[in-house]
């Protein structure tokens, strides 16, 4: 993609979706930060349907702590790798009740020195709480950064690193959420909906898919 393409490209998608939001459900950082440790190799329908049982019982560190590994298992157990989760999500929790007061950190280097908490997971947790301009690369960005031109790039930070070199600065907190959004509901792995899609004017991705024809 020409660095002239990127400024309509993502103010196309402002214009549709001028304030974009994670389709993760939450009402605190801790929530949110929980919700996330949840969401790897899962979808977020399915962490919010476990999280709108867990959360009305325990949603801070310290009542994640007193409802016991087999008590928080059995709230997230439709959850794919529940167990490991559930280890991780109580690990963390000891740490931000031992050396946080119980709260969430606002830097890079204390989220990911969190247990179950890695650079993607980081990144959602300073930019949707904190409103940091950064690049949570997940399968969805990866796919689309790639299919479009707009930050190609073998691996996730390699594609994260783009990104935060090509995204205008008007647009940077906000535009993980519209990759996402767009990868998850058009730019789709097996067949993307080019026909659909606002910003296909911009894309490299060639050919376009054309529309399916309906039958008389």
């Amino acid at each position: 993609m020409k660095k002239s393409e990127i400024v309509p490209f993502f103010t196309l998608l402002r214009d549709a979706n001028p304030s974009p939001q994670t389709e993760l459900e939450y009402t605190t950082v801790f929530e949110l930060l929980a919700a996330v440790l949840l969401s790897a190799q899962a979808t977020d329908v399915g962490v919010n349907k476990a999280t709108r049982k867990l959360f009305p019982v325990a949603n801070t560190p310290q009542a994640i702590l007193d409802l016991g590994l087999e008590g928080l298992e059995g709230y997230i157990k439709t959850i794919g790798l529940y167990r490991s989760k559930a280890k991780h999500l109580m690990a963390a929790c000891r740490i931000l009740v031992d050396q946080h007061g119980g709260q969430v950190p606002a830097t890079r280097e204390a989220l990911e020195a969190l247990p179950g908490v890695g650079r993607k997971t980081a990144n959602v947790v300073l930019n949707v709480a904190f409103g940091q301009p950064t690049m949570a690369v997940d399968t969805h960005i990866f796919r689309v950064s790639n299919r479009t031109g707009l930050a190609p790039g073998k691996t996730p930070l390699e594609v994260e690193k783009q990104l935060l070199q090509r995204v205008p600065d008007e647009f940077a907190v906000d535009s993980h959420h519209w990759l996402i959004l767009l990868g998850r509901y058009v730019c789709q792995a097996r067949k993307p909906k080019c026909w659909e899609c606002l910003v296909a004017a911009h894309c490299d991705f060639k050919p376009k898919t054309a529309a399916p024809t309906r039958r008389a």
